[in-house]
């Protein structure tokens, strides 16, 4: 079977601008309209997506096509709408209703100052998005289009930001549209929060989620050769710092050789599947050996989504963080809150987890250790140990509410972690926003996972456009959080979602 090398940046992904008007305006005008989009779009470049210019669509036929022909293109990401004169609202209804691809809603003009002596009344029928990008918002309101509006010229650093944070959200969105999760086993027994309307997440979400046994995957495990496992241990030898008795020749390199293969296992299995993310149960190992630890790590490093103990809404979190925050410094990783140290006025959350953080949480080499687990009944795993670096940093959670889906985020920072000399796993240590027990208590309220992706590449902007893409609850812990006000948005939100789905 085929292997298919999972796809982790933005290369080869196309934004399309669009500029609307009308024949109204003449020749000469309309010329002048398409050379000064163009202006705007050579403004765009060095996004880390290609913004590519399309003519200027005068008519109700072209804008659906145009919309028709983006919703067949795989590589076209999203549009870019600028309405640069004034584009009769109406002659949009049908593309906008047949746009199936995120929307961005360019508020700008060709100039940054007015000449203010020069101005007369051809300037102003050529120079008038102040008001042909109000009518255009109001069809768009009219319709319920989701979209992000950005407002300013194109040369101001804050609204290349906002263009590139919609981008890398759109890129996360077609990231799941595409997304093959596979399961090995079940959720953890008798666990609620990873549990979830797996049916109603390929429908909003467009992810497929499906199980394999768990001895398909010993399957593909006990097929790696004895030469792919010498190179695989040569290449984490050169890379971590390897414990000498897992080095060859000490006393338990037979493990990490076991661990190496479930590597190749894995992936391999990933590949010919076509698979992007993928989840483990420690309570459903079948034949394999040892907990997957090591593998998943590194999988996650390259860009694979992972949950824990079945958690496949939170593999795909992780997966579509890693793509969203591609080519930028940090990483996105499984990570959980397991314990506090409750310090009145220095509070901190130590997360972890079992075994599966990812390396790409620190610019560390780490140490690639073997301990003990004291669950799951198998051999001791492999795993590589370190601390994520500090710097700012977000997790977000995905829970189901039976009637809707919910994401929770929280911006946290992380910090610099005491000596952990008896936790040998991938760990963090953060303080959150705006304190730990506005955050807990507003954590709690929304019901929000133990599970998250903790993400030091992209932030909480990124993950607002994400929602509105996908048209999916956001409820934020930032600095400006009360309980009250957090409270009250939970209850708003209850109601309008429920309002919004009709009878």
């Amino acid at each position: 079977m085929t292997r298919t090398p999972l796809k982790n940046d933005l290369d080869g992904y196309e934004v399309w601008f669009v500029t609307g008007s009308q024949n109204l305006y003449g020749e000469e005008t309309l010329q002048q309209v398409a050379e000064q989009s163009q202006g705007v779009v050579a403004g765009l470049d060095g996004l880390p997506v290609k913004v590519v210019w399309k003519p200027v669509l005068k008519d109700s036929d072209s804008i659906r096509r145009m919309a028709l022909e983006v919703n067949g293109r795989d590589d076209v990401i999203g549009v870019i709408a600028w309405m640069h004169t004034f584009s009769p609202a109406k002659m949009w209804i049908a593309g906008l209703d047949a746009l199936q691809k995120p929307l961005l809603h360019l508020h700008t003009q060709a100039n940054v100052e007015l000449p203010w002596n020069d101005i007369d009344f051809d300037f102003m029928n050529l120079n008038q998005a102040a008001h042909g990008d109000r009518e255009f918002g109001y069809i768009q309101t009219r319709l319920g289009v989701a979209r992000k509006t950005v407002v300013g010229h194109v040369s101001n650093p804050a609204v290349r930001q906002q263009i590139e944070d919609w981008e890398r959200a759109a890129a996360g969105w077609t990231a799941a549209r595409t997304l093959k999760l596979a399961r090995f086993g079940d959720n953890m027994r008798f666990v609620a929060v990873t549990e979830g309307d797996k049916t109603e997440a390929e429908l909003r979400f467009g992810v497929q989620v499906n199980t394999w046994g768990v001895n398909e995957l010993v399957e593909a495990v006990e097929k790696a050769t004895d030469a792919e496992i010498d190179a695989l241990v040569q290449e984490y030898i050169d890379s971590y710092d390897v414990v000498d008795e897992l080095l060859p020749g000490g006393a338990r390199h037979q493990s990490l050789r076991d661990g190496a293969a479930i590597e190749l296992g894995l992936r391999s299995f990933l590949e010919e599947g076509g698979f992007g993310a993928f989840t483990t149960s420690f309570e459903d190992l079948g034949a394999l050996k040892q907990l997957p630890g090591l593998a998943v790590q590194r999988l996650m490093a390259e860009g694979y989504g992972f949950g824990a103990e079945g958690d496949w809404k939170t593999a795909i979190l992780v997966r579509v963080a890693n793509v969203m925050g591609a080519g930028l410094a940090g990483g996105a990783s499984l990570m959980e809150d397991y314990t506090y140290d409750l310090v009145p006025g220095n509070e901190r959350i130590l997360g972890a987890h079992m075994l599966e953080v990812s390396p790409s949480l620190t610019t560390s080499k780490p140490r690639l250790e073997i301990h003990e687990l004291g669950i799951g009944g198998k051999e001791d795993p492999v795993r590589l140990v370190f601390t994520a670096d500090p710097g700012p940093a977000l997790v977000v959670a995905l829970s189901d509410m039976r009637d809707r889906f919910r994401l929770t985020a929280n911006v946290v920072e992380n910090v610099e972690a005491p000596d952990l000399p008896k936790l040998p796993v991938g760990r963090a240590v953060w303080k959150p926003a705006p304190d730990f027990a506005t955050s807990a208590a507003c954590w709690l309220a929304a019901g929000a996972a133990h599970h998250t992706v903790m993400t030091t590449a992209v932030g909480i902007e990124v993950f607002r456009d994400f929602a509105e893409i996908a048209k999916t609850e956001l409820v934020v812990i930032d600095e400006d959080t009360t309980v009250r006000g957090f409270q009250s948005e939970l209850r708003w939100n209850q109601a309008y979602y429920r309002l919004a789905q009709g009878i």
